[in-house]
């Protein structure tokens, strides 16, 4: 049984814009709330997000339900686009390089429906709570705060592997998780 993101990323495959147009209201303020924890800015976040999408829409073909759902498609490639935003502005910051603000002015920004980024935001923490307190550590500071395996290996003091084994272990305790009614 396919579900209504599965159907919507199939339409954008075929090249239909209304598809990506709703699946863009359906999705973007799970992304852009994402996005906006790990860049900590609302005109990054906005940039990002619009990455997000046009890469999605050029991606669609290569969709494959079997490896996950549209919501996690979607929060991977915001997480990974989040993350590269905040790498870039940290290599310009540590290259004493100031980036270039090219908005002339204010753009209205994507804002997530609050009622639904509460939901989205408890069922991620309830999700969370119900994972051991090295395994949620490892995935906050992967996901949250933008570090990478190595880094978070750095930061807590722990072997490499043992930083992949805490992730790795979290995300199929999360899939569990999220797969219950």
């Amino acid at each position: 049984m396919t579900s209504a993101g599965q159907e919507l990323i199939a339409r954008m495959a075929q090249r239909d814009t209304e598809a990506l147009a709703r699946f863009y209201d359906r999705y973007a303020p799970l992304a852009f709330s994402l996005i906006l924890r790990i860049v900590r800015d609302r005109t990054d976040a906005s940039e990002v997000l619009q990455d997000v999408f046009w890469e999605a829409w050029e991606a669609a073909g290569a969709y494959d339900p079997a490896r996950g759902t549209p919501e996690a498609w979607v929060a991977m490639r915001a997480r990974a686009r989040a993350i590269d935003r905040v790498r870039s502005l940290r290599r310009r910051h540590e290259m004493f390089v100031a980036p270039v603000n090219e908005a002339a002015t204010p753009e209205a920004e994507a804002q997530p429906d609050a009622a639904e980024s509460a939901e989205l935001r408890g069922a991620v923490r309830s999700a969370l709570g119900e994972l051991s307190e090295a395994q949620r550590e490892a995935i906050e500071l992967a996901y949250y705060v933008g570090l990478t395996q190595s880094e978070i290996a750095a930061r807590t003091k722990q072997p490499l592997g043992t930083v992949k084994t805490r992730i790795r272990l979290g995300l199929e305790r999360l899939r569990e998780v999220a797969k219950r009614p």
